[in-house]
Protein backbone atom coordinates (compact mmCIF):
# COMPACT_ATOMS: atom_id res chain seq x y z
CA UNK A 1 0.00 0.00 0.00
CA UNK A 2 1.47 3.43 -1.08
CA UNK A 3 0.05 6.81 -0.23
CA UNK A 4 1.16 10.51 -1.23
CA UNK A 5 -0.05 11.50 2.27
CA UNK A 6 2.50 9.27 4.04
CA UNK A 7 5.95 11.10 5.72
CA UNK A 8 8.63 10.24 3.55
CA UNK A 9 12.06 9.93 4.48
CA UNK A 10 15.12 10.60 2.42
CA UNK A 11 18.90 9.51 2.42
CA UNK A 12 21.27 11.73 3.69
CA UNK A 13 24.80 12.17 1.38
CA UNK A 14 26.96 14.73 1.32
CA UNK A 15 25.04 17.23 3.59
CA UNK A 16 21.73 17.15 1.96
CA UNK A 17 18.84 15.03 2.26
CA UNK A 18 18.33 13.09 -1.37
CA UNK A 19 15.81 11.26 -2.93
CA UNK A 20 15.67 8.00 -4.76
CA UNK A 21 13.29 6.18 -7.04
CA UNK A 22 12.64 3.73 -5.41
CA UNK A 23 10.43 3.92 -1.53
CA UNK A 24 9.48 0.74 0.75
CA UNK A 25 6.86 0.72 3.18
CA UNK A 26 7.63 1.32 7.27
CA UNK A 27 5.57 -0.44 9.13
CA UNK A 28 4.02 0.33 12.85
CA UNK A 29 4.08 -3.67 14.43
CA UNK A 30 1.85 -2.55 16.59
CA UNK A 31 -1.25 -2.22 14.26
CA UNK A 32 -0.01 -3.72 10.40
CA UNK A 33 -0.24 -0.37 9.26
CA UNK A 34 2.04 1.93 7.11
CA UNK A 35 2.88 4.94 8.57
CA UNK A 36 5.90 6.21 6.62
CA UNK A 37 7.65 5.44 3.22
CA UNK A 38 11.37 5.08 3.33
CA UNK A 39 14.19 5.93 0.43
CA UNK A 40 15.45 2.20 -0.47
CA UNK A 41 19.20 3.21 -2.17
CA UNK A 42 20.32 1.71 -4.76
CA UNK A 43 24.37 0.29 -5.39
CA UNK A 44 24.90 3.77 -7.60
CA UNK A 45 23.75 5.70 -4.94
CA UNK A 46 25.65 3.68 -1.79
CA UNK A 47 28.57 4.52 -4.52
CA UNK A 48 27.78 8.16 -4.13
CA UNK A 49 27.72 8.33 -0.46
CA UNK A 50 31.11 6.36 -0.57
CA UNK A 51 32.47 8.73 -2.51
CA UNK A 52 31.16 11.43 -0.54
CA UNK A 53 32.76 10.23 2.81
CA UNK A 54 36.02 9.35 0.63
CA UNK A 55 36.47 12.66 -0.43
CA UNK A 56 35.25 14.68 3.67
CA UNK A 57 38.13 12.42 4.47
CA UNK A 58 41.10 12.87 2.59
CA UNK A 59 40.31 16.37 1.16
CA UNK A 60 37.86 18.39 3.80
CA UNK A 61 39.07 19.69 7.08
CA UNK A 62 37.25 17.31 9.36
CA UNK A 63 40.77 15.17 10.49
CA UNK A 64 42.31 17.69 10.86
CA UNK A 65 40.44 19.86 13.52
CA UNK A 66 41.08 18.76 17.23
CA UNK A 67 39.27 16.38 19.32
CA UNK A 68 37.66 19.90 21.16
CA UNK A 69 36.92 20.92 17.46
CA UNK A 70 35.11 17.51 16.52
CA UNK A 71 33.46 17.00 20.20
CA UNK A 72 31.40 20.45 19.54
CA UNK A 73 29.43 19.06 16.55
CA UNK A 74 29.23 15.82 18.86
CA UNK A 75 27.84 17.73 21.89
CA UNK A 76 25.84 19.60 19.33
CA UNK A 77 23.82 16.61 17.22
CA UNK A 78 23.48 15.24 21.14
CA UNK A 79 21.52 18.65 21.85
CA UNK A 80 19.15 18.19 18.42
CA UNK A 81 18.05 14.49 19.89
CA UNK A 82 16.73 16.04 22.96
CA UNK A 83 15.44 18.95 21.27
CA UNK A 84 13.36 16.08 19.22
CA UNK A 85 13.36 13.93 22.71
CA UNK A 86 9.54 13.22 21.96
CA UNK A 87 9.46 13.32 18.00
CA UNK A 88 12.42 10.69 17.69
CA UNK A 89 10.61 8.51 20.70
CA UNK A 90 7.05 8.35 18.81
CA UNK A 91 8.81 7.52 15.35
CA UNK A 92 11.01 4.57 17.05
CA UNK A 93 7.24 2.99 18.97
CA UNK A 94 5.70 3.30 15.16
CA UNK A 95 8.68 1.46 13.77
CA UNK A 96 10.22 -1.25 16.60
CA UNK A 97 7.42 -1.45 18.60
CA UNK A 98 9.18 -0.31 21.59
CA UNK A 99 7.10 0.55 24.78
CA UNK A 100 6.70 4.50 25.05
CA UNK A 101 8.18 3.87 28.69
CA UNK A 102 11.28 2.51 27.13
CA UNK A 103 11.67 4.60 24.84
CA UNK A 104 11.62 7.98 26.49
CA UNK A 105 13.13 6.49 29.78
CA UNK A 106 16.18 4.55 27.58
CA UNK A 107 16.75 4.78 24.48
CA UNK A 108 16.36 8.59 23.79
CA UNK A 109 18.34 9.77 26.33
CA UNK A 110 20.91 6.97 25.80
CA UNK A 111 21.70 7.97 21.92
CA UNK A 112 22.10 11.93 23.23
CA UNK A 113 24.05 10.44 26.26
CA UNK A 114 26.52 8.86 23.93
CA UNK A 115 27.23 12.04 21.77
CA UNK A 116 27.55 13.82 25.19
CA UNK A 117 30.17 11.78 26.57
CA UNK A 118 32.22 11.09 23.36
CA UNK A 119 32.04 14.82 22.19
CA UNK A 120 33.19 15.55 25.70
CA UNK A 121 35.79 12.99 26.64
CA UNK A 122 38.83 14.73 25.19
CA UNK A 123 41.65 13.89 24.00
CA UNK A 124 42.58 10.47 24.96
CA UNK A 125 44.42 9.94 21.96
CA UNK A 126 47.49 11.94 22.24
CA UNK A 127 51.07 10.64 20.75
CA UNK A 128 53.12 8.69 23.24
CA UNK A 129 56.72 8.99 23.50
CA UNK A 130 57.86 5.16 24.21
CA UNK A 131 60.82 4.65 26.28
CA UNK A 132 62.98 2.51 24.34
CA UNK A 133 67.50 1.59 25.00
CA UNK A 134 68.27 3.00 22.17
CA UNK A 135 69.41 7.00 20.38
CA UNK A 136 65.89 6.92 19.07
CA UNK A 137 63.16 9.13 19.84
CA UNK A 138 60.41 6.32 19.52
CA UNK A 139 56.85 7.81 19.04
CA UNK A 140 53.24 6.36 18.93
CA UNK A 141 50.58 8.03 17.10
CA UNK A 142 46.60 7.20 16.68
CA UNK A 143 45.07 8.03 13.42
CA UNK A 144 41.78 7.51 11.88
CA UNK A 145 41.09 4.45 9.68
CA UNK A 146 39.73 6.75 6.98
CA UNK A 147 35.55 5.89 5.94
CA UNK A 148 33.77 3.59 8.29
CA UNK A 149 30.73 2.18 6.90
CA UNK A 150 28.47 0.83 9.87
CA UNK A 151 25.52 -1.67 9.79
CA UNK A 152 23.00 -2.41 12.32
CA UNK A 153 20.33 -4.55 13.51
CA UNK A 154 16.62 -3.12 13.48
CA UNK A 155 16.46 -3.20 17.75
CA UNK A 156 17.82 -0.80 19.00
CA UNK A 157 18.09 2.03 15.90
CA UNK A 158 19.04 5.74 18.00
CA UNK A 159 21.23 3.82 20.40
CA UNK A 160 23.60 1.91 17.90
CA UNK A 161 23.63 5.16 15.78
CA UNK A 162 25.17 6.72 18.82
CA UNK A 163 27.49 3.66 19.56
CA UNK A 164 28.72 3.71 15.87
CA UNK A 165 28.38 7.03 14.72
CA UNK A 166 29.91 8.98 17.83
CA UNK A 167 33.45 7.32 18.26
CA UNK A 168 33.82 6.85 14.46
CA UNK A 169 34.04 10.54 13.66
CA UNK A 170 34.88 12.13 17.26
CA UNK A 171 38.38 10.50 16.06
CA UNK A 172 38.73 12.28 12.74
CA UNK A 173 36.94 9.36 10.61
CA UNK A 174 33.81 10.00 8.04
CA UNK A 175 31.20 7.83 8.12
CA UNK A 176 28.13 5.79 5.86
CA UNK A 177 25.81 4.57 8.73
CA UNK A 178 23.13 1.76 7.72
CA UNK A 179 20.35 0.62 9.59
CA UNK A 180 17.92 -2.19 8.94
CA UNK A 181 15.17 -1.48 6.50
CA UNK A 182 12.54 -3.24 9.46
CA UNK A 183 13.57 -0.12 11.50
CA UNK A 184 15.25 3.03 10.80
CA UNK A 185 12.76 6.19 10.39
CA UNK A 186 13.82 7.82 13.73
CA UNK A 187 17.62 7.17 12.65
CA UNK A 188 16.13 8.98 8.96
CA UNK A 189 14.32 11.81 11.26
CA UNK A 190 17.88 12.39 12.90
CA UNK A 191 19.47 12.66 9.46
CA UNK A 192 17.65 15.17 8.63
CA UNK A 193 18.43 16.94 11.58
CA UNK A 194 22.06 16.49 10.76
CA UNK A 195 21.84 17.85 7.33
CA UNK A 196 20.22 21.20 8.66
CA UNK A 197 23.07 21.79 10.98
CA UNK A 198 26.57 22.90 9.91
CA UNK A 199 28.09 19.54 10.36
CA UNK A 200 31.02 19.36 7.62
CA UNK A 201 29.34 17.78 4.76
CA UNK A 202 30.35 13.60 3.91
CA UNK A 203 31.35 13.46 7.43
CA UNK A 204 28.09 11.27 8.32
CA UNK A 205 26.12 9.60 5.45
CA UNK A 206 23.03 7.82 6.36
CA UNK A 207 21.31 5.02 3.98
CA UNK A 208 18.84 3.07 3.88
CA UNK A 209 17.98 -0.41 1.55
CA UNK A 210 16.35 -3.37 1.57
CA UNK A 211 18.88 -4.69 -1.27
CA UNK A 212 21.79 -6.51 -0.41
CA UNK A 213 23.47 -5.02 -3.46
CA UNK A 214 24.31 -1.88 -1.76
CA UNK A 215 24.73 -3.15 1.79
CA UNK A 216 27.37 -5.63 -0.48
CA UNK A 217 28.70 -2.44 -2.16
CA UNK A 218 29.60 -1.01 1.09
CA UNK A 219 31.22 -3.70 2.94
CA UNK A 220 33.48 -4.51 -0.26
CA UNK A 221 34.52 -0.97 -1.69
CA UNK A 222 38.31 -0.41 -1.21
CA UNK A 223 37.59 2.78 -0.55
CA UNK A 224 35.76 1.91 2.67
CA UNK A 225 38.77 0.76 5.57
CA UNK A 226 36.02 -0.49 8.16
CA UNK A 227 33.06 -1.77 9.10
CA UNK A 228 31.47 -2.35 12.57
CA UNK A 229 28.93 -4.61 12.57
CA UNK A 230 25.93 -5.06 14.93
CA UNK A 231 23.53 -7.99 14.22
CA UNK A 232 23.13 -11.75 13.74
CA UNK A 233 26.13 -14.25 13.80
CA UNK A 234 24.76 -15.64 10.36
CA UNK A 235 24.75 -12.15 9.03
CA UNK A 236 28.31 -11.38 10.71
CA UNK A 237 30.17 -14.24 8.85
CA UNK A 238 28.80 -12.95 5.30
CA UNK A 239 30.19 -9.56 6.18
CA UNK A 240 33.47 -11.62 7.26
CA UNK A 241 33.49 -13.27 4.11
CA UNK A 242 32.71 -10.46 1.63
CA UNK A 243 35.24 -7.99 3.80
CA UNK A 244 38.05 -10.34 3.41
CA UNK A 245 38.83 -9.03 -0.22
CA UNK A 246 40.72 -6.21 0.56
CA UNK A 247 41.08 -7.15 4.07
CA UNK A 248 39.89 -4.05 5.99
CA UNK A 249 39.25 -3.77 9.56
CA UNK A 250 36.17 -5.17 11.34
CA UNK A 251 33.92 -5.22 14.73
CA UNK A 252 31.44 -7.36 15.18
CA UNK A 253 28.53 -7.61 17.56
CA UNK A 254 26.90 -10.54 17.35
CA UNK A 255 24.45 -12.85 18.97
CA UNK A 256 24.23 -14.18 21.98
CA UNK A 257 22.43 -17.04 24.34
CA UNK A 258 22.97 -15.26 27.69
CA UNK A 259 22.87 -16.93 30.80
CA UNK A 260 20.90 -15.70 34.53
CA UNK A 261 22.60 -17.92 37.46
CA UNK A 262 19.96 -17.86 40.35
CA UNK A 263 21.18 -18.79 43.72
CA UNK A 264 19.24 -19.80 46.50
CA UNK A 265 20.63 -17.18 48.59
CA UNK A 266 19.46 -14.45 46.07
CA UNK A 267 17.27 -11.25 47.10
CA UNK A 268 14.19 -13.40 45.27
CA UNK A 269 12.25 -10.22 44.45
CA UNK A 270 15.41 -8.59 42.86
CA UNK A 271 16.32 -11.69 41.00
CA UNK A 272 12.93 -12.01 39.50
CA UNK A 273 12.55 -8.30 37.87
CA UNK A 274 15.66 -8.60 37.08
CA UNK A 275 15.29 -12.07 34.90
CA UNK A 276 11.72 -10.13 33.98
CA UNK A 277 13.50 -7.74 32.44
CA UNK A 278 16.39 -9.51 30.86
CA UNK A 279 14.44 -11.31 28.94
CA UNK A 280 11.24 -9.33 28.02
CA UNK A 281 12.46 -5.83 27.91
CA UNK A 282 11.94 -4.88 24.20
CA UNK A 283 10.18 -8.48 23.76
CA UNK A 284 13.47 -9.99 23.83
CA UNK A 285 15.26 -8.62 20.96
CA UNK A 286 18.25 -8.15 22.45
CA UNK A 287 21.68 -9.40 21.97
CA UNK A 288 22.46 -9.66 25.67
CA UNK A 289 18.88 -10.82 26.15
CA UNK A 290 18.66 -13.63 29.31
CA UNK A 291 17.43 -16.45 27.34
CA UNK A 292 18.90 -19.36 29.42
CA UNK A 293 17.49 -19.00 33.40
CA UNK A 294 19.60 -21.41 35.57
CA UNK A 295 17.92 -21.63 38.68
CA UNK A 296 19.55 -23.29 42.05
CA UNK A 297 17.36 -26.39 42.77
CA UNK A 298 16.52 -25.35 46.69
CA UNK A 299 14.36 -22.81 45.35
CA UNK A 300 13.42 -23.69 42.04
CA UNK A 301 9.89 -25.03 42.25
CA UNK A 302 8.84 -21.53 44.17
CA UNK A 303 11.08 -18.65 42.16
CA UNK A 304 9.45 -20.26 38.38
CA UNK A 305 6.42 -20.30 40.43
CA UNK A 306 6.24 -16.50 41.01
CA UNK A 307 8.22 -16.11 37.72
CA UNK A 308 5.38 -17.66 35.13
CA UNK A 309 2.53 -15.87 37.79
CA UNK A 310 4.41 -12.31 37.06
CA UNK A 311 4.98 -13.03 33.50
CA UNK A 312 1.55 -14.17 32.80
CA UNK A 313 0.44 -10.39 34.61
CA UNK A 314 2.26 -8.77 31.71
CA UNK A 315 0.23 -6.18 29.63
CA UNK A 316 0.42 -6.49 26.09
CA UNK A 317 -0.48 -4.34 23.62
CA UNK A 318 -0.14 -1.19 21.01
CA UNK A 319 3.15 -0.39 22.26
CA UNK A 320 1.77 3.67 21.87
CA UNK A 321 -0.28 2.93 24.78
CA UNK A 322 1.48 4.39 28.05
CA UNK A 323 0.46 1.24 30.30
CA UNK A 324 1.62 -1.30 27.71
CA UNK A 325 4.63 -3.09 29.16
CA UNK A 326 4.86 -5.52 26.60
CA UNK A 327 4.55 -4.54 22.61
CA UNK A 328 4.71 -6.57 19.68
CA UNK A 329 7.77 -7.95 17.70
CA UNK A 330 9.42 -5.85 14.93
CA UNK A 331 7.66 -7.96 12.47
CA UNK A 332 5.82 -10.23 11.56
CA UNK A 333 8.28 -12.39 10.05
CA UNK A 334 9.86 -12.49 13.50
CA UNK A 335 7.10 -13.26 15.03
CA UNK A 336 6.18 -16.61 12.73
CA UNK A 337 9.59 -17.65 13.20
CA UNK A 338 9.44 -17.65 16.49
CA UNK A 339 6.34 -19.61 16.98
CA UNK A 340 8.12 -22.30 14.78
CA UNK A 341 11.16 -21.99 17.03
CA UNK A 342 8.68 -22.75 20.05
CA UNK A 343 7.04 -25.71 18.48
CA UNK A 344 10.34 -27.26 17.18
CA UNK A 345 11.26 -26.74 21.14
CA UNK A 346 7.62 -28.87 22.57
CA UNK A 347 8.29 -31.35 19.58
CA UNK A 348 12.06 -31.99 21.00
CA UNK A 349 10.61 -32.96 24.40
CA UNK A 350 10.29 -28.81 26.42
CA UNK A 351 6.91 -28.03 28.36
CA UNK A 352 5.45 -24.62 27.85
CA UNK A 353 5.07 -22.77 30.99
CA UNK A 354 3.00 -19.81 29.92
CA UNK A 355 3.08 -18.02 26.37
CA UNK A 356 3.89 -19.79 22.87
CA UNK A 357 0.76 -18.21 20.97
CA UNK A 358 -0.66 -15.06 19.50
CA UNK A 359 -2.27 -13.26 22.78
CA UNK A 360 -6.19 -12.35 22.35
CA UNK A 361 -7.43 -8.69 22.92
CA UNK A 362 -4.43 -7.15 21.24
CA UNK A 363 -4.68 -4.49 17.69
CA UNK A 364 -5.73 -6.79 14.58
CA UNK A 365 -3.19 -6.40 11.95
CA UNK A 366 -0.32 -6.45 14.52
CA UNK A 367 3.17 -8.77 15.06
CA UNK A 368 2.08 -10.16 18.60
CA UNK A 369 3.40 -13.20 20.96
CA UNK A 370 2.96 -13.83 24.32
CA UNK A 371 6.04 -13.67 26.41
CA UNK A 372 7.19 -17.35 26.96
CA UNK A 373 8.51 -19.64 29.34
CA UNK A 374 9.76 -23.21 28.51
CA UNK A 375 10.64 -26.00 31.45
CA UNK A 376 12.05 -29.22 30.85
CA UNK A 377 14.39 -28.02 28.47
CA UNK A 378 18.04 -29.70 28.20
CA UNK A 379 21.64 -28.27 26.13
CA UNK A 380 20.95 -30.72 23.37
CA UNK A 381 17.93 -28.61 22.41
CA UNK A 382 17.91 -26.22 19.34
CA UNK A 383 15.82 -23.60 21.28
CA UNK A 384 18.62 -23.66 23.97
CA UNK A 385 21.53 -23.57 21.85
CA UNK A 386 20.49 -20.59 18.85
CA UNK A 387 19.56 -17.61 19.38
CA UNK A 388 15.86 -17.09 19.08
CA UNK A 389 15.76 -12.92 19.46
CA UNK A 390 12.57 -13.12 20.84
CA UNK A 391 10.50 -13.46 24.21
CA UNK A 392 11.46 -16.97 25.09
CA UNK A 393 12.99 -18.02 28.10
CA UNK A 394 15.07 -21.69 28.51
CA UNK A 395 14.38 -22.64 32.51
CA UNK A 396 16.89 -25.53 33.85
CA UNK A 397 17.77 -25.93 37.73
CA UNK A 398 21.47 -26.90 38.94
CA UNK A 399 22.89 -28.35 42.29
CA UNK A 400 26.42 -26.94 42.50
CA UNK A 401 28.39 -23.86 41.55
CA UNK A 402 30.38 -25.64 39.15
CA UNK A 403 27.93 -27.79 37.66
CA UNK A 404 26.15 -24.02 36.64
CA UNK A 405 29.35 -22.66 35.58
CA UNK A 406 29.82 -25.52 32.89
CA UNK A 407 26.22 -25.02 31.86
CA UNK A 408 26.12 -21.85 31.78
CA UNK A 409 29.87 -21.67 29.60
CA UNK A 410 28.47 -24.33 27.21
CA UNK A 411 27.41 -22.20 24.18
CA UNK A 412 29.26 -20.59 21.41
CA UNK A 413 27.89 -17.82 22.09
CA UNK A 414 29.67 -15.58 25.49
CA UNK A 415 27.91 -12.20 25.24
CA UNK A 416 26.58 -11.51 28.54
CA UNK A 417 25.42 -13.32 32.17
CA UNK A 418 24.03 -12.36 35.09
CA UNK A 419 24.59 -13.55 38.66
CA UNK A 420 22.30 -13.33 41.36
CA UNK A 421 23.48 -14.23 44.53
CA UNK A 422 24.81 -12.34 48.27
CA UNK A 423 27.69 -14.13 48.04
CA UNK A 424 30.33 -11.64 47.40
CA UNK A 425 33.18 -14.13 47.53
CA UNK A 426 31.19 -16.61 45.05
CA UNK A 427 29.96 -13.49 42.77
CA UNK A 428 33.98 -12.92 41.72
CA UNK A 429 34.90 -16.23 41.22
CA UNK A 430 31.98 -16.70 38.78
CA UNK A 431 32.55 -13.07 37.14
CA UNK A 432 35.73 -14.43 36.41
CA UNK A 433 34.91 -18.17 35.40
CA UNK A 434 32.18 -17.23 32.50
CA UNK A 435 32.72 -16.44 29.48
CA UNK A 436 31.96 -13.99 27.88
CA UNK A 437 32.16 -9.98 27.62
CA UNK A 438 29.79 -8.40 30.55
CA UNK A 439 29.14 -10.12 33.45
CA UNK A 440 26.26 -8.47 35.99
CA UNK A 441 25.98 -8.84 39.38
CA UNK A 442 22.26 -8.61 40.74
CA UNK A 443 21.89 -6.80 38.31
CA UNK A 444 20.72 -6.44 34.62
CA UNK A 445 21.28 -4.62 31.35
CA UNK A 446 24.03 -1.89 33.47
CA UNK A 447 25.00 -0.40 29.86
CA UNK A 448 27.48 2.90 30.34
CA UNK A 449 29.34 4.98 28.10
CA UNK A 450 32.29 4.60 30.15
CA UNK A 451 32.61 1.09 29.96
CA UNK A 452 33.00 -1.23 27.26
CA UNK A 453 30.66 -3.53 25.76
CA UNK A 454 31.26 -7.04 23.03
CA UNK A 455 31.46 -10.70 22.97
CA UNK A 456 33.34 -13.90 23.18
CA UNK A 457 33.12 -16.56 21.20
CA UNK A 458 30.74 -16.65 18.50
CA UNK A 459 29.36 -13.29 19.93
CA UNK A 460 31.78 -11.17 17.82
CA UNK A 461 35.01 -9.09 18.68
CA UNK A 462 36.13 -5.99 19.03
CA UNK A 463 34.20 -3.37 21.90
CA UNK A 464 31.70 -0.81 22.22
CA UNK A 465 31.40 2.49 24.47
CA UNK A 466 34.67 3.41 26.75
CA UNK A 467 38.26 4.36 25.49
CA UNK A 468 37.74 0.58 24.34
CA UNK A 469 35.76 1.58 21.95
CA UNK A 470 37.17 4.53 20.72
CA UNK A 471 40.40 2.47 19.98
CA UNK A 472 38.84 0.35 18.11
CA UNK A 473 38.19 3.48 15.49
CA UNK A 474 41.64 4.18 15.09
CA UNK A 475 45.31 2.88 13.84
CA UNK A 476 48.45 3.32 15.54
CA UNK A 477 51.39 4.43 13.94
CA UNK A 478 55.28 3.93 15.28
CA UNK A 479 57.64 7.14 14.10
CA UNK A 480 61.37 6.24 15.09
CA UNK A 481 63.68 9.50 14.96
CA UNK A 482 67.43 8.85 15.39
CA UNK A 483 69.11 10.83 17.89
CA UNK A 484 72.49 9.16 17.48
CA UNK A 485 75.59 11.40 18.51
CA UNK A 486 77.16 12.36 15.27
CA UNK A 487 73.82 11.61 13.09
CA UNK A 488 75.19 8.11 12.01
CA UNK A 489 72.49 5.58 13.34
CA UNK A 490 73.49 1.55 12.66
CA UNK A 491 71.80 1.43 9.62
CA UNK A 492 73.53 3.82 7.86
CA UNK A 493 76.43 1.78 8.56
CA UNK A 494 75.47 -1.80 8.49
CA UNK A 495 77.13 -2.34 5.06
Amino acid sequence: MKSTTLRQFDLLINGKMAKTKKYFDAVNPSTGEVFAQVADASVDEMKTAIAAARKAFDEGPWKNFTFAERGSYLKKIAKLIRDHAKELAELEVMDVGKTTKQVNFIDVPAAADAFDYYGNLGDVLKERVNPVNDPVKSLTRFEPYGVVGSICSYNYPLIYAAWKVAPAIIVGNTIIFKPSPIACASILRLAQLIADSDLPKGVINILTTTGNEAASQLVQSEDVNMISFTGSTQTGRKIMQLAAVTTKKLTMELGGKSPAIVFSDCDKEAALGGVLSGIFMNQGQMCTAVSRLFVEEAIYDAFIGKLVERTKSLKIGDAADFTTEFGPMASKEQRDLILRQIQQALKEGAKLACGGKVPQGVPQGGSYIEPTILTDVTDKMIIVQEEVFGPVLCVMKFRSEDEVVRMANHSKYGLAASVWTKDKKRAERLSKELQCGTVWVNTYGGFYNESSFGGYKQSGFGRESGVEGLLEYVQTKHVCIDQTPGGVPLAASWF
